[in-house]
């Protein structure tokens, strides 16, 4: 049985469509050429020297030998000998990348007892998952926990799932989540406050924003209505001011936040 080839780590830079490594940068490739052309030049030269021929041979001699020595053999032989050193960069900023953690949103319901979240936690922390932010939101029905969390690549959505799921939690969501999903509500809410004061036409907007909801200028049209949680707020003598979300229902805490807004984009709207 014949052993398996290793690729060199280099390769793992190589398109997936073409398979061709990336462009060096322009000073280590000039570096790799003058490194690879150099003793090869050398040789050549002293061997013609030593040997003293014709003025013509001489030229031909060194013409078509590093032509063909330099383009096709040492050359490339170089760039593979000297590969990883060449795409050094690329491979160093890859490997940050497959190290980077990734970062999810989850929101799962939970019964509201001593140790749940503890609970919640534990099960995480077996999968590989490090939480970032925990915001609880108090329902009728039980406690609605949302988290952003930070794992290994390798740890997938379902991973996720299956630990919240053994955890206590029920109807679990996950989503990617990006570094700003790490700014608090309560940023997020002066934020939006911040932006409203400054000019309250922006409080749809700035609610759409604030929520993860869809703004729709127009109300809520039939067909759509049943699509997700809808919220309208009173804006005289205008038409209500309609959002729609269709992942999760709107929080007691989220409902505050948006009535607050629209209170403050009143009042700002009254200054003189």
């Amino acid at each position: 049985m014949r052993p398996t080839a290793v690729r060199p780590r280099v390769h793992a830079l190589a398109c997936d469509v073409c398979g061709r490594l990336p462009h060096p940068r322009r000073t280590r490739l000039a570096l790799a050429k003058l490194a690879a052309v150099f003793p090869v030049e050398l040789a050549l030269h002293a061997l013609v020297i030593h040997l003293h021929p014709p003025y013509l041979v001489t030229v031909l001699l060194l013409t078509i030998t590093t032509t063909i020595l330099v383009i096709w053999v040492v050359e490339p032989s170089a760039k593979r000998f000297l590969g990883s050193w060449l795409h050094g960069p690329e491979l160093r900023d890859r490997d940050r990348a497959d190290r980077a953690p990734a970062l999810w949103r989850i929101r799962v319901h939970v019964d509201d007892r001593p140790g749940q979240l503890e609970a919640l936690a534990a099960h995480l922390a077996d999968s590989g998952a490090n939480i970032l932010t925990v915001h609880v939101h108090h329902l009728e029905s039980g406690v609605l926990d949302e988290l952003v969390v930070a794992t290994p690549a390798e740890v997938t959505p379902h991973a996720l799932t299956a630990a919240v799921t053994q955890g206590g939690g029920a109807k679990v969501r996950v989503w990617p989540a990006s570094a700003l999903t790490l700014i608090d509500g309560q940023t997020k809410a002066l934020a939006a406050a911040a932006r409203v004061v400054a000019d309250p036409d922006e409080l749809p907007l700035a609610i759409a924003e604030l929520l993860g909801a869809r703004y729709l200028p127009s109300g809520p049209p039939e067909d759509e209505a049943a699509e997700g949680t809808m919220l309208d707020l009173p804006n005289e003598p205008n038409r209500p001011l309609s959002f729609l979300r269709a992942d999760e229902p709107f929080t007691p805490a989220e409902l505050a936040r948006a009535h607050r807004l629209h209170d403050l984009a009143r009042i700002a709207s009254y200054r003189p």
